[in-house]
């Protein structure tokens, strides 16, 4: 094994390192290594509350693993990236790095954090516990074929797609309604829906709301991914309003997402629920979902 040094210092060259490193891994694990908001991070410099420590090889300087951590106040999110050839019993490189993130949130204050692995391992869990993560939420990502060849659900729709400037209010109160429960999509402010429209893959039209008796009464807010090979449609978001529930409207407006996406030329849907989601998992098997893989989140609290 290569020696290898930790630092914190991220400059041009450590980025298109970690970028070379990142289409390896892609290659390796067969799905994407950086989430966007990290590949953002990294071109654009960065935002407030987020750092990263790259461990590069002695001999060439080439990146072999990369962790950022993005945060503020009580919530850590970790994000980490291991070459495979050092994903080893004999190579603490996945560890140290890790160390040296939960040492920074320490030295920020501390606070819950979470580190998400798509496709985890045995290598991945070793690790984590080694650092003193435990096993968290699995995350199931499920995929079927489209177009949906039967109907499924029991009630039609009237949709229209979400229209900005207007349906933020109405769609944020449903949607906070909706996952009061739920530890990424409750809670959400106009801000953070405002961000998710600044985004290049925001496609308002695909934003799916349907109302009953003039009140937002459930949404289907899907997304492509443009760039996956084959391009994937994503069902990114699902709610119904409490007052509404019980009436179907959670697979009406599946239905009507999927339908969308197909229009749209897609042939592959996908989407992610918690693997302890009953409800959800019945409605998606419905639908011919099946899973495709498994993410898991590593938890812990500094």
């Amino acid at each position: 094994m290569e020696t290898y040094t930790i630092h914190r210092r991220i400059g041009e060259e450590e980025i298109a390192s970690i970028l070379r490193l990142a289409k390896i891994i892609e290659r390796h694990d067969g799905h994407k290594a950086l989430e966007d908001h990290t590949w953002i991070d990294l071109v654009q410099g960065g935002r407030r509350g987020v750092s990263g420590f790259i461990a590069e090889s002695v001999a060439t300087s080439a990146a072999l693993g990369y962790v950022r951590v993005a945060g503020t106040g009580t919530s850590w999110a970790i994000e980490l990236l291991v070459d495979p050839d050092y994903r080893t019993d004999e190579s603490a490189l996945g560890l140290d790095l890790l160390r040296q993130a939960l040492e920074e949130i320490s030295r920020s204050g501390g606070g819950h954090v979470h580190l998400w692995v798509a496709k985890p391992t045995d290598y991945t869990d070793a690790i984590a516990q080694a650092a003193g993560l435990h096993k968290g939420r699995d995350l199931y990502q499920m995929r079927r074929a489209l177009p949906l060849t039967q109907r499924i659900a029991s009630r039609p729709v009237i949709t229209r797609g979400f229209v900005v400037g207007r349906d933020e209010e109405a769609w944020l109160e449903v949607n906070n309604r909706a996952f009061a429960w739920h530890p990424e999509q409750g809670g959400w402010s106009r801000a953070t829906l405002l961000s998710r429209e600044s985004e290049p893959w925001f496609d308002p039209a695909g934003f799916l709301l349907t109302h009953i008796d003039g009140r937002l009464a459930a949404f289907c807010w899907t997304k492509i991914h443009a760039h996956e090979e084959p391009p994937l449609g994503e069902i990114y978001v699902i709610g119904t309003e409490p007052d509404f529930a019980g009436q179907g409207l959670g697979a009406a407006m599946c239905e009507a997402g999927l339908d969308y996406l197909s229009q749209r030329g897609l042939t592959t849907a996908m989407l992610y629920v918690d693997a302890d989601n009953k409800t959800a998992l019945t409605m998606y098997d419905h639908f011919g979902f099946h899973i495709d893989h498994i993410d898991r989140a590593y938890t812990a609290d500094r």
